[in-house]
């Protein structure tokens, strides 16, 4: 199937979102619905095993002062080897809602499996190469089912309560696994090298760049977002996803909500201190290592139909020579305006220059104070230095040069001016450009050299052949394009601008990033969305938002919502109608 085609919109109020995205959206209500409501096969409970005693270690020749000893019995005491690996678990975990925490493991696997494979033949292989691309369309869909999965794990997690019973941790380490999975995607698609990234890329730079980290994470630089993606972000992830394992597997899985109704500190501190209890009530078999792999099986086979029905999306990138050679006329003008310096690009503000079009703050302005980082003189890196290095060839536009740089500031002015004046007016004749007369200066002769050496594709490789090493950083290029309008163009017939919940959004049919909908959601409210700071008020509200999902066990009344609206009934309702009991402490 060809998902490369435009896409399908839905508009309501305020919320514009693709059918893809929605179709996503639907299909996990429908399997977080499915979970609560389908009956659990594996209910057979039986009598609980005894968990293991501390272990005792033989005190021989004072081994047991020495570190590694210590170390031992402290892990034995927390992590025994039937908590580690049991083969028993509580009989209450009777819902398919439990399945999705090791549905994410198995998920996540596949990604790491498949990113190392691309990996390994390197950045351009998926772009060229058959398998290549088949393997990009594993890992997209391996991460989309990986998000999925854990969203719906988390959602079950709230439902459940699953803070209680001195399980803070379990949940906070769990919603930041969440939060650096969403770093990591981001990364990911700012890694793609194909138009998607590049537009995220100029866009998400604002929002960085108005926090003073633009000089630091620069998203248009995608040797470091690729590193960031292999390399800094997994071991954080892998280590927090790790850490949440073992403080579920220490701690156990929460408690069934108890039906009765506790009214006096002492009966809830009772009932805190019974969910908190080591479960000594009915348990059922467990085979933790075969439903993983189950798991494991079953994710995969779906990751490779998913691959093989959908592919993956790969709009080729817009380069300076393609945008030079189909909008000859706005490359024109942008060019013209990045030498009179009246670019968005050139009154930007920092990290760029110390422009002030762009710069944001709240009381404070961290953009300037983090300063300028990536220098940028539109004038000079845009036009005059690449002209310059042909100039030695070109003994025309060697003068042409000479008259510019040697007028006064003033003179300088008026041509810039009277040439943006008329360059909208240039018509093409065999593709050559003829703007009309006006009192310009050598400025035409310029522009028109650089419309030359843009359509060959010299000045792309002029703009990366800037950096010292290896040309991954593409800024200058990127700010160059994004000050036209043709770049826009293209994004808005894809739906990804701003108002239309671009950031979320995929190329052609397919599914994005709709976990992203917090952050995107500022853009769409009215009075906030036309505000001139409205990139820091969204990483203000979002990381507000990401605060107050990491407190939830800390806040009255949003931790409460789990018993005002009773959906654990749902996972639990087999526990609860059995003539079971919970175990008194």
């Amino acid at each position: 199937m060809d998902l490369n085609q435009p896409g399908i919109y839905l508009h309501w109020s305020i919320i514009n979102i693709s059918v893809a995205n929605l179709g996503v959206i639907l299909i996990m209500l429908v399997i977080f619905g499915l979970a609560l409501v389908l009956p659990f096969p594996r209910y057979k409970a039986e009598e609980a095993t005894q968990i293991i005693q501390d272990a005792k270690i033989a005190d021989e020749n004072d081994n047991n002062k020495m570190w590694t000893a210590r170390v031992r019995r402290l892990f034995l005491k927390f992590l025994p080897p039937d908590k580690l690996l049991p083969d028993h678990q509580p009989a209450y975990v009777s819902s398919w809602i439990y399945i999705f925490g090791v549905a994410t493991l198995a998920a996540l696997g596949i990604v790491i499996i498949s990113g190392l494979a691309l990996a390994i033949e390197g950045p351009d292989w998926w772009h060229t190469n058959l398998l290549g691309h088949f393997f990009n369309s594993v890992h997209l869909w391996s991460v989309e089912l990986f998000m999925a999965f854990m969203v719906i794990h988390l959602w079950g997690k709230f439902w459940m309560a699953a803070w209680r019973g001195k399980r803070t941790l379990t949940w906070i380490t769990g919603v930041v696994a969440f939060l650096a999975s969403i770093i990591q995607c981001f990364t990911g698609y700012l890694s793609q090298q194909n138009f998607d990234s590049q537009w995220i890329a100029t866009n998400g730079k604002d929002a960085i760049n108005s926090t003073g980290m633009g000089g630091f994470f620069n998203l248009m630089n995608f040797g470091q977002m690729l590193l960031w993606h292999t390399v800094i972000i997994p071991i954080g992830l892998i280590a927090l996803v790790g850490g949440h394992i073992l403080l579920v597997r220490i701690r156990g899985v929460s408690h069934p909500i108890t039906l009765e109704k506790m009214h006096t500190k002492e009966e809830k501190k009772y009932l805190e201190k019974s969910y908190a209890a080591e479960w000594k009530g009915p348990s059922i078999r467990y085979d933790i290592l075969k439903e993983g792999v189950l798991a494991t099986i079953i994710v995969f086979i779906l990751t490779i139909l998913l691959a093989g029905l959908f592919s993956s999306p790969d709009l080729p990138p817009l380069t300076i020579a393609a945008w030079a050679n189909k909008a000859p006329g706005d490359f024109m003008s942008t060019a013209a305006s990045e030498l009179a310096g009246t670019s968005e690009t050139a009154t930007y503000g920092p990290p760029y220059n110390n422009g002030t079009s762009n710069v944001q703050g709240i009381g404070l302005s961290w953009q300037r104070i983090a300063g300028v980082h990536e220098p940028i003189n539109t004038a000079k890196t845009f036009v005059l230095s690449p002209l310059a290095k042909i100039a030695p060839t070109n003994p025309y536009l060697a003068n042409a040069l000479m008259e510019y740089e040697n007028a006064s500031p003033s003179q300088q002015q008026v041509w810039n001016k009277s040439y943006q004046n008329i360059v909208s007016q240039v018509t093409f004749v065999n593709g050559t450009p003829i703007v009309p007369l006006a009192n310009d200066g050598p400025i035409p002769s310029l522009i028109n050299t650089e419309l030359t050496l843009a359509r060959s594709g010299a000045l792309d490789a002029d703009l990366l052949a800037q950096q010292p090493f290896f040309g991954t950083n593409y800024t200058k290029p990127l700010m160059f394009i994004e000050d036209g309008s043709y770049f826009a163009s293209i994004a808005r017939q894809q739906n990804l601008s701003g108002d239309q919940w671009g950031v979320m959004n995929e190329t052609g049919r397919y599914p994005g990033q709709p976990w992203l909908w917090l952050y995107t959601l500022w853009y769409q409210i009215p009075g906030i969305s036309s505000s001139s700071n409205i990139d820091l008020i969204a990483i203000y509200l979002t990381g507000l938002g990401t605060l107050v999902l990491l407190a939830v066990p800390f806040l009255p009344g949003l931790r409460d919502i789990p018993y005002i609206i009773p959906i654990h009934r749902l996972i639990w309702r087999r526990w609860n109608k059995s003539k079971l009991k919970s175990p008194k402490i």
